[in-house]
């Protein structure tokens, strides 16, 4: 046996030399795939490289510095829910303002059982002088964190950068981010996004409100209409019937089978 393998041995190897030098014999061409359907392709993309940030997912826990200490974003938000926010830079004047009516809010949101936080693109010594401007303009106090993200880490973990304007970058050539806001719930679950240009101020109105609209629709299982606001008439889910609406909220208003208001208070 011994003898066999070794002349079988030599002459395979010598037929692997061979054709691994000889120029005249070339590697064979995979034909190519039909494309797949855009769709298809997406579907077929692993889960882990598929867009993360989606209503419903958990919203990406970090440790960060901040003018209140050091974080976890998780521990942070505990048993309450949380609004992220964050800021193109410090000492930019249309968040100045916005910091400043945030902080004039802080009861309305305590009352609400949300932690607010907010990151700007500087570090911290430039957090602090800038809260300090923020509080003369508009007489207030603020009392919530403000991250320090001078490497955009946090902004790039959560998407807060605007594709179309990556020419608004800082000394370091690093983009600047854009006016996002991230909800989340006490199950550290993102519940609701906005995405606003550098150029546009957010509206403290709609943050509240539509916090409103997420937790009565928790506690009560209903959803809400186009402007609604806290007291006002609600609309009951389609996934429950008529018969069973009127035991559960008592009074409720049928504009067509599909279309139900009833009322469960503020």
């Amino acid at each position: 046996m011994s003898l066999i393998m070794t002349s079988i041995i030599p002459k395979t190897a010598s037929r692997v030399l061979t054709r691994s030098f000889n120029p005249s014999i070339r590697p064979r061409t995979i034909p190519s795939r039909p494309s797949t359907p855009l769709f298809r392709r997406y579907l077929a993309t692993p889960a882990a490289e598929q867009p993360h940030l989606r209503l419903g997912s958990i919203a990406p826990d970090f440790t960060a510095k901040t003018t209140q200490g050091d974080i976890n974003f998780h521990e942070f938000i505990g048993d309450k829910w949380a609004i992220l926010f964050s800021h193109p830079a410090d000492f930019t004047p249309v968040c100045t303002t916005e910091l400043g009516a945030f902080a004039k809010l802080r009861d309305e949101f305590e009352k609400r059982n949300v932690k607010m936080i907010g990151l700007s693109a500087n570090d911290l010594s430039s957090h602090d002088r800038w809260i300090q401007d923020i509080n003369e303009i508009s007489q207030t106090n603020l009392q919530f964190p403000i991250i320090a993200d001078a490497d955009r880490n946090i902004a790039f973990l959560y998407d807060m950068v605007d594709q179309q304007d990556l020419t608004n970058i800082d000394q370091k050539g690093i983009a600047f981010t854009i006016r996002s806001v991230f909800i989340i719930d006490p199950n550290k679950k993102i519940r609701l996004t906005m995405m606003y240009p550098a150029s546009t101020g957010r509206n403290t109105a709609e943050v509240l409100r539509v916090i409103d609209s997420l937790q009565t629709g928790d506690k009560k299982g209903i959803t809400t209409p186009i402007d609604w606001n806290a007291g006002e008439d609600v609309i009951v889910p389609p996934t429950v019937s008529t018969p069973d609406a009127k035991k559960k909220f008592g009074d409720v208003r049928e504009i067509k089978p599909y279309l139900r208001f009833t009322n469960v208070g503020k």
